[in-house]
């Protein structure tokens, strides 16, 4: 046992190279892994990740063989199967049994577009560029995961979100990871519209059998096929039949499907059951808002990517004030570089202020989102926002985190299961009884109808 806590990153330093796994996934799926025990000849591992039953899946099944033969090839020690539980999971295991854990305390801790097929990749879309908050980590594991093996475990992968927040970059990011692995790939990129067009450019040709069979073949044979934006085919009764019967060729075939849209298919309303019917045959990824501390990551990569200097507090204004997408912020950013370098002066609040008054409308009443309510809440309580989405079941924290819930619950829309993924993947129940506590709190007791009601201004101010 001591051998493998020892030379574990030795272990893990050579299944990376053995295995040539690229730093983005050996950093996503390999680095979190730690020993937790060894009982009936298997081996446990947590993992320090997102803590999905998917992603779980994927990393064992992707990795658990490979570290198998590794552990084996540099320890000698055989182990029947290595399994990959939660962090939860694991703290259950101890609380109900009397197990040892692995001590690792005494070992060292873990430490111009590009043509592919026939479409245009932006090679500046890449998963080491993509910045990570709450918002999209489920979104960047699938894809991430889609891109290491594709048409294997996620097919189709379905992204889902509104405009600006990141589908685009996610689906370049998966053309161009898998490109730079297997060159010999053959993967298209394409808009609704693009697909559309073509469609009915091969249908005006005069020798339109021969022009529609081109165009079968030149979206049938590809390895992977991505579409941007798949709502705008809706209604359109050659596209989507064209499309229908693409899906169903490549699928047959294993071959990988990634599709974007501003909205999940059970919201398209006129979408055909058909549809609907083949893009839950695989995973659902959405992208919510990002919220406070990703915009002001998002904001502070963007400044180093282009070399420039702004004041902390004007990251902070622009970071505060725009909360609808990432387009935006970069919009707001490029606005502030083009101004500086065109008079050649620096930046400071005031001219920020003035410059940007088109992007920042404080008069303007802002979308009440469930992400907008919880970052209130947080903020009147002094907390932050991870606080609200942990495990933390002190008062001081879960209070707050039940009135987030009544909140979302009836200022927005949202479903239970979108609020629920915002604090830290909590079930629908979890949420519902939250909301009824603070909702029951409200007919009982004054103070809580005043603190809720202050809340709300806070929301909503006008």
């Amino acid at each position: 046992m001591e051998e493998i806590v020892k030379k574990w990153e030795e272990i893990l330093s050579y299944l990376k190279n053995e295995y040539a796994i690229t730093d983005v996934s050996y950093d996503s799926w390999i680095k979190p892994l730690e020993l937790f025990q060894i009982e009936d000849n298997k081996l446990y591992l947590t993992y320090g990740g997102e803590q999905s039953t998917m992603t779980l899946g994927y990393v064992t099944r992707k990795y658990a063989t490979p570290l198998k033969v590794t552990i084996a090839e540099i320890t000698g020690i055989q182990f029947d199967e290595i399994l990959v539980i939660s962090q939860e999971n694991a703290k259950q295991i101890n609380r109900e049994k009397n197990v040892v854990s692995i001590n690792m305390e005494e070992t060292s801790s873990f430490e111009a577009n590009k043509k592919m097929g026939n479409s245009s990749i932006n090679p500046k879309f890449t998963f080491d560029n993509f910045v990570v908050g709450r918002n999209n980590r489920f979104a960047q594991t699938a894809a991430l995961a889609v891109a290491e093996s594709p048409g294997e475990f996620y097919n189709p992968l379905y992204i889902y979100g509104g405009p600006g927040l990141g589908k685009t970059h996610l689906m370049q990011a998966i053309g161009n990871y898998i490109g730079k692995q297997n060159p010999n790939t053959h993967i298209l990129y394409v808009t609704s519209e693009e697909f559309t067009n073509e469609v009915i450019e091969n249908m005006r040709t005069n020798n339109n059998a021969s022009a529609m069979q081109r165009f079968r073949d030149k979206y049938r044979t590809v390895d992977v096929l991505m579409v941007d934006d798949i709502q705008f085919i809706i209604g359109k009764e050659a596209t989507q039949e064209e499309f229908f019967h693409t899906f169903n060729a490549l699928h047959a075939m294993g071959k990988q499907i990634v599709i974007s849209s501003d909205k999940p298919p059970k919201d398209m309303e006129t979408l055909d059951d058909r549809f609907k019917s083949r893009f839950d045959m695989g995973l659902m990824a959405d992208i919510g808002y990002p919220d406070y501390e990703t915009r002001m990551a998002i904001l502070s990569k963007k400044i180093e990517e282009k070399d420039f200097n702004l004041d902390e507090s004007i990251r902070k204004y622009i970071a505060e004030n725009i909360q609808s997408n990432i387009r935006e912020i970069e919009g707001a950013l490029n606005k502030l570089i083009a101004f500086s370098r065109l008079e050649k002066i620096d930046i400071t609040m005031e001219i920020a202020e003035r410059e940007l008054q088109n992007f920042i409308s404080p008069n303007i009443s802002r979308e009440i989102t469930p992400q907008l309510i919880i970052e209130v809440v947080s903020e009147h309580f002094n907390l932050t926002v991870d606080q609200m989405a942990s495990k933390n079941r002190s008062s001081n924290v879960a209070r707050p985190r039940q009135i987030a819930m009544y909140l979302c619950n009836t200022m927005t829309d949202s479903s239970l299961q979108a609020i629920g993924l915002l604090l830290g993947g909590r079930d629908h129940s979890t949420i519902i009884h939250g909301a009824n506590k603070i909702g029951e709190e409200i007919e009982k007791d004054e103070s809580t109808r005043n603190l809720v009601e202050t809340i709300k201004k806070k929301i909503n101010p006008n």
